[in-house]
């Protein structure tokens, strides 16, 4: 202390004297603009809001109201009487009275962040009309872009740099998140001609970043409360949402899209938003769900439940790409997953997608499963270990070469005993149930005492072989999955922007026709997957006797199963009287049944559109040595003749418009060429006789 009395008594007391004098001008010019800034903030904020009013009515046609608008404070502005009414709709927002006030240091770096807000009496009311109009349809509507921006964006040099530009996105958020919060009757309702729905918070509060509020659900059906804990100076945010008593439920997804979705508690937090280089920008997040149970019937038909599940994940943005870090975790009981995935934007869109399931004992896997999502493997017992490694690389420049790779790998692996279904049942005599979408539709009996059953050995060569060449030629040698074709449905599929065709194997459509229903969601494409992996690695049936049952039970028409009843519906014979061009016919319904009586016409012959079909299958056959080789290369199709008991009635005389029937032919043809698309693509893309 008496070192730092004797420093200030050493200095001079002129320069005491210009300290003060250079602070006194300082105070003065300080308090000079300040009383500048406040007789010209009111000018400027009514500048402000007619900005706002002209680019809400330009950019997305909505008019915006506010009555009164006036400084409560130093930093403080209330606005009263607030509302935002799309042009030829009903008013989307009204707000009685709103009080922000901002930090003053963030704002001499041009940052705007909010330290205090107050809102009243405030509802939010989306309204659709007629199933078609609704006033919120700006918010998706693109916004038709100034040509004079697109050009200056057109002469840009360097690309949008998308790390940079999330973190501007993600700071633009934190700063709107006040550290305090009073929020007085607050409703958000949704409105169409069948529906209502609103939830009303009476009261919200922040204080010093502690989140409360409660939410009453459709009139106080429900009572949901959000806590939590926010700091966006930090980068980081959590909350919980849970409910009074009983679950969270989501009454307007069952009645809008007919998804039931319960909870007790999510809970979710931002971690963290940090630069790890000077480009790429990694925002932490994780999360957990209890009790979860949904019911859509995309998903699942019944309800599915998942009583803990956990995640930690670890999203990077760069310059050009956005990707799902492989150390990031999802945890399903369990089950502890590794998820990648990362979109490259430029030069083009390339797709990388992955997940990794370390070893864990096989029967904690199994157990893990959330219940209802695969009925057939529920109470399974299984011993040993097993881990799952799957990743996906696809180019959107060269779709036909995607990378695919996906394995279950095992350690002493073994079934002790089935659960709900027995995989072991079509080794011996069975009845099979097909479905049809209202229900079952009769027993047909597996077994010699059908006399419609046809062992294999006595099925027809042709037919056999037409129907292993078009739908799976390497059935007796994979294990249930063939990764080429797989790749080309893929390739396929991701061309035609639309999903065209899969790449099942007949293992998998036996699964599918014998174990599961018919109903096409993605809890049964998982599940026959996981079955077909458990017969074909355990040995549980042998290919022969698989094949054997695919022909007698799959679908060849309506109301027409096996294939010695598929002889007699389209030809009037024995199956093992088929020919050449019959057996193909056969093979190329297989994927459409019920189209089977379209690819005649009226006449009783084939559609032209099939002969190239025709000529790929007989040449795959030919240069297979099932068959000999046609040099006229029609393989059988002009020999080919339904009966006359199922003749198409012939076609009207067309008019002005596609009829049906036009519509029909040309979606089979599609469905044919795609086929033929396909086996191009496994094949090679020139088959020629060799």
């Amino acid at each position: 202390m008496d070192t730092i009395k004797t420093f200030f008594k050493s200095i001079p007391r002129r320069y005491y004297m210009i300290a003060a004098g250079v602070g006194g001008v300082l105070i003065v010019l300080f308090t000079i603009v300040a009383i500048i800034a406040i007789n010209k903030r009111e000018p400027l904020l009514k500048s402000a809001i007619e900005r706002a009013k002209a680019k809400a009515l330009d950019d997305y046609q909505v008019q915006l109201e506010i009555n009164k608008a006036y400084f409560s404070g130093l930093k403080e502005v209330s606005f009263e009487g607030i509302s935002a009414t799309p042009i030829d709709a009903d008013t989307l927002v009204n707000i009685e009275l709103l009080r922000v006030s901002v930090k003053l240091f963030p704002l001499l770096s041009g940052k705007v962040k909010l330290a205090n807000m107050d809102m009243e009496n405030a509802r939010v009311s989306f309204i659709k009309k007629d199933s078609v109009t609704s006033n919120y349809d700006f918010l998706f509507r693109e916004k038709e872009a100034d040509t004079a921006q697109v050009a200056e964006v057109e002469k840009a040099e360097e690309p949008i740099h998308m790390a940079k530009l999330a973190n501007r996105v993600i700071h633009q958020v934190l700063y709107k998140i006040p550290e305090n919060m009073d929020l007085t009757k607050f409703e958000i309702s949704y409105k169409d001609d069948s529906l209502f729905h609103n939830i009303k918070i009476p009261k919200a509060n922040i204080d010093n970043g502690d989140l409360e509020s409660t939410i009453l659900v459709n009139e106080d059906k429900a009572t949901w409360h959000i806590d939590g804990d926010l700091n966006p100076g930090r980068n980081r945010l959590s909350f919980r949402l849970y409910a009074d008593q009983g679950k969270v439920e989501l009454p307007l997804l069952e009645d809008k899209y007919g998804m039931r979705v319960n909870f007790d508690m999510i809970e979710a937090e931002l971690q963290d938003v940090k630069w790890i280089n000077n480009d790429d920008l990694q925002i932490s997040i994780s999360g957990q769900l209890s009790n979860f149970l949904i019911n859509h019937w995309r998903i699942a038909s019944n309800d599915v439940i998942v009583p803990k599940a956990s995640t930690q994940a670890e999203l990077i943005i760069g310059k050009d790409f956005i990707e799902l870090d492989e150390g990031s975790v999802v945890q399903l009981e369990e089950i502890k997953a590794h998820p990648y995935a990362k979109l490259t934007l430029l030069p083009h869109k390339i797709y990388d997608l992955g997940v990794e399931i370390p070893e864990m004992d096989a029967q904690k896997a199994f157990d893990s499963f959330p219940t209802g999502l695969f009925e057939s493997l529920e109470g399974i017992q299984v011993s040993g270990k097993m881990k799952y490694r799957f990743d996906l690389h696809l180019d959107s420049e060269m779709p036909d070469s995607v990378q695919l790779h996906s394995a279950i790998e095992e350690n002493g692996f073994k079934i002790n005993s089935y659960g709900k279904t027995d995989l072991s049942k079509i080794n011996s005599p069975f009845t099979y149930e097909p479905y049809e979408t209202d229900g079952p539709v009769r027993d047909i009996i597996v077994g010699p005492e059908n006399p419609d059953f046809t062992p294999l050995n006595q099925i027809s060569p042709l037919l056999r072989n037409a129907v292993l060449t078009a739908e799976d030629p390497t059935f007796f040698t994979h294990e249930g999955f063939v990764e080429k074709s797989i790749k080309a449905s893929i390739a396929t599929n991701f061309k035609e922007k639309a999903f065209r065709r899969g790449g099942s194997t007949i293992s998998m459509q036996l699964v599918k026709n014998v174990f599961l229903d018919r109903e096409k969601t993605l809890a049964r494409k998982v599940e026959e997957m996981l079955i077909v992996w458990l017969i074909e690695h355990n040995d549980i049936v042998s290919k022969e006797r698989m094949y054997e049952v695919y022909l007698n039970v799959i679908e060849w028409g309506n109301n027409v199963y096996g294939i010695s009843e598929a002889a007699r519906h389209y030809f009037l014979k024995d199956q093992s009287q088929l020919t050449i061009g019959e057996s193909i016919f056969l093979a190329s319904i297989v994927p459409s049944p019920k189209r089977g009586l379209s690819r005649f016409t009226s006449y009783g012959g084939l559609q032209p559109y099939l002969t190239g079909y025709f000529r790929l299958i007989g040449t795959l056959m030919a240069n297979s040595g099932y068959i000999p080789r046609d040099p006229n290369r029609s393989y059988g199709f002009y020999s080919v003749s339904l009966r006359n008991a199922v003749l198409p009635s012939r076609a009207p005389e067309p008019d002005s418009t596609m009829l049906d029937t036009d519509r029909s032919r040309i979606d089979l043809e599609r469905e044919v060429e795609e086929a033929e698309r396909l086996l191009e693509q496994l094949f090679g893309k020139e088959i020629e006789e060799q």
